[in-house]
């Protein structure tokens, strides 16, 4: 099935990052990176400070376009996705090298909220 493509109209200060595929292999979602920064929060703090940005904190596959559609981003920043075989941690992406690692939840690293636009 092909799908009729619009782009989400952007707010002031946000970055349009990409389309993310379903499992159909068929466009899903627009990616839209919101404009605050965060840094030295626990993953927790990270969670509530994307969903008071009236976001969410992206998944890996979202970090994953980020990293390679949004050059500018520098730092190690939480995703949303916890780590199912460590408890209490969660991933994160390391937008200087493009490495995906997990932390401890309690660890402090840097958050940016995203929002998404179904297709």
């Amino acid at each position: 099935m092909n799908k009729t493509i619009t782009y989400p109209e952007l707010k002031e200060g946000e970055l349009y990052s990409g389309i993310l595929l379903g499992e159909d292999g068929e466009p899903d979602h627009h990616v839209i990176l919101l404009p605050n920064n965060a840094v030295n929060l626990t993953w927790d703090e990270a969670m509530k400070f994307a969903s008071d940005a009236g976001g969410d904190l992206p998944t890996r596959r979202e970090q994953s376009l980020l990293f390679a559609n949004i050059p500018d981003l520098r730092g190690c920043y939480w995703s949303n996705t916890q780590h199912s075989g460590e408890s209490g941690s969660a991933w994160c992406q390391d937008f200087g090298h493009g490495y995906q690692g997990w932390s401890f939840t309690g660890n402090k690293c840097r958050a940016r909220a995203v929002r998404r636009s179904v297709i």
